[in-house]
């Protein structure tokens, strides 16, 4: 359950919480569609977790201020056969659902290649992108695009113009998460010689960027004010100020375990932005 690392779960369910929202405000609400895309979602991001784990621990990255209890590996709760098993058990059923979602689909094609790409690129973060200073625009596309984009083609058919404002905003929303992670651990990944965007940018840029993305995913939100969605400019703008908070206090610690709050923070903020869209998306 810790390697599942649940705090971090919300980053799969926003995308797709959102994106059913706008189906439904659309009239077009499809709940077996809904259910398998949020069944998807989590056991892809749980298997990812477990993928990520398993690996920095090969690598011999877990160093001591990045060490927490979701490192199973590294703790000795798990061993690396183990997990591997607990991969493949988790990727085979997030696949099922995956199928399932294939049954009265007008483009299957389309929906198992962007399945097959989750699964590729969830082994590729890990093992090489991640450390080329490309994990952010993964998420952006993983956290944002694909999720929004699939939940709301497979219960509403082509995507209208606000999809892509609410996939930019979950992406840029969610990233605040990594940016937390990567800003905390940038001492142990400059050592390992993984260049995240903070080791390469620096501390102040990592700083900056998360509470930037922040705002931006708020603005991004709000723009589907202009195709009717009143609302979006009006909840979501509750966000700011926990987002604002939060930052604040991750300026504060700067560094160590301590920052390990600072994600829970994140992780909460982030829940409160995806309920505030979903309110506003189903207020009419």
């Amino acid at each position: 359950m810790l390697a599942a690392r649940p705090k971090t779960l919300t980053a799969a369910l926003i995308p797709v919480l959102t994106a059913t929202a706008l189906a439904a405000a659309k009239g077009k609400f499809a709940l077996r569609e809904a259910a398998l895309c949020i069944a998807f979602a989590a056991l892809m991001q749980i298997a990812a977790n477990f993928i990520n784990d398993l690996f920095d621990f090969l690598r011999g990255t877990d160093g001591a201020e990045r060490l927490g209890p979701e490192r199973a590996c590294a703790q000795g709760w798990i061993t690396p056969r183990a997990m591997r098993v607990g991969i493949a058990v988790v990727l085979t059923a997030a696949c099922a659902a995956g199928l399932a979602l294939l049954v009265g689909a007008s483009e299957p094609l389309i929906l198992i290649g962007v399945g097959a790409a989750c699964v590729v690129f969830a082994f590729l973060y890990t093992t090489l992108l991640s450390y080329c200073g490309m994990g952010d625009m993964l998420v952006w596309v993983f956290f944002g695009l694909v999720p929004v984009w699939g939940t709301y083609y497979v219960q509403a058919g082509d995507p209208c113009p606000e999809v892509w404002w609410l996939a930019a905003a979950c992406g840029l929303l969610i990233d605040t998460l990594l940016v937390v992670n990567n800003y905390r651990d940038r001492d142990t990944d400059r050592s390992a010689g993984k260049r995240t965007l903070v080791v390469l940018c620096g501390e102040r840029f990592g700083s900056l960027f998360y509470l930037l993305q922040g705002v931006a995913a708020y603005v991004c939100a709000a723009m589907t004010a202009l195709h009717g969605h009143l609302w979006m400019a009006v909840l979501p703008m509750f966000y700011l100020l926990p987002h604002y908070l939060t930052w604040r206090k991750m300026n504060a610690l700067y560094k160590g375990r301590a920052l390990n709050r600072i994600l829970g923070y994140t992780s909460r903020n982030m829940m409160m932005m995806g309920l505030l869209m979903v309110a506003a998306l189903l207020t009419k």
